[in-house]
């Protein structure tokens, strides 16, 4: 099957001052059409790096990202962005905010009244359709991200620690809503963690990436069914196996930061 995502020996080099800082290192991955990826490792390892340059936000220094065998030059509409800080435009509604894109293409007006109401009923928010961002719970942000981007009905979705600010209930109801809208879509989702139990948790594979310079340490699939209990022996090995992966990755980050208080 021909890779729906395919990165290819990809190098992201910053400047910083005097310094270069190699933060990709020839990172090669082929991502499967309605596979569910989770990049995770510990800050500095370049996951976010790695996840904008998939989006075309930024460019490597070298190597190369293709979709669907065409090479990634900028942000497309195949590829649908969720952020951490929810990135609605404070002004709009909630049914403004997930309606925006639908506009933008200059849909009909009935087929965008359609997809906005399946998208508010899906998510649980048809009764807040009328409320600002201010107005809502973390959570609720972050579900009204989660329909924006859904309304585009991109093929891939991006997505970098999107509930990572959210607290431990709502968090877990949010991976059970990505999930089940996941298995309905099929979509691709590439999805940046530092939370290992949240890897387990959503991912067919999981991409353990080194602290600086970012490359693949270790590619795991996930091996569970889903529904998967994170009590269960099995849930917790694999928890305990990335554990020690990505805690070594942690120690190389301390001594990185003792290193480089001691030059200065």
């Amino acid at each position: 099957m021909e890779a729906h995502i395919r990165i290819q020996k990809v190098n992201k080099v910053f400047a910083s001052g005097r310094r270069e800082i190699v933060a990709l290192q020839d990172i090669s991955l082929d991502i499967a059409p309605g596979q569910f990826t989770c990049l995770l490792g510990p800050s500095g390892c370049g996951k976010s790096t790695l996840l904008n340059a998939v989006a075309g936000f930024s460019h490597p220094t070298g190597g190369s990202i293709l979709v669907d065998g065409a090479p990634v030059t900028g942000p497309g509409p195949e590829r649908g962005m969720v952020f951490q800080e929810y990135a609605l435009f404070p002004w709009m509604t909630v049914e403004k905010n997930v309606a925006f894109g639908l506009e933008i293409k200059g849909l009909a007006k009935a087929r965008i009244a359609g997809t906005v109401e399946k998208l508010l009923h899906m998510l649980s928010l048809s009764e807040f359709r009328t409320r600002y961002p201010k107005d809502l719970s973390g959570g609720m942000r972050q579900r009204v991200a989660i329909a924006r981007v859904l309304a585009l009905d991109s093929p891939i979705m991006l997505m970098d620690e999107p509930f990572g600010a959210l607290d431990a209930l709502t968090r877990r109801n949010l991976q059970d809503e990505l999930l089940r809208i996941w298995m309905e879509t099929k979509k691709t989702i590439l999805f940046v963690t530092h939370s290992i139990e949240e890897a387990i948790y959503l991912a067919d594979r999981i991409v353990v990436m080194t602290y600086r310079p970012g490359t693949v340490k270790r590619d795991i699939l996930v091996d569970l069914p889903r529904g998967r209990d994170p009590a269960s022996p099995a849930f917790n090995d694999l928890k305990r196996e990335l554990g020690q992966l990505v805690m070594e990755e942690q120690q190389r980050h301390h001594q990185d930061e003792r290193r480089m208080a001691a030059v200065d």
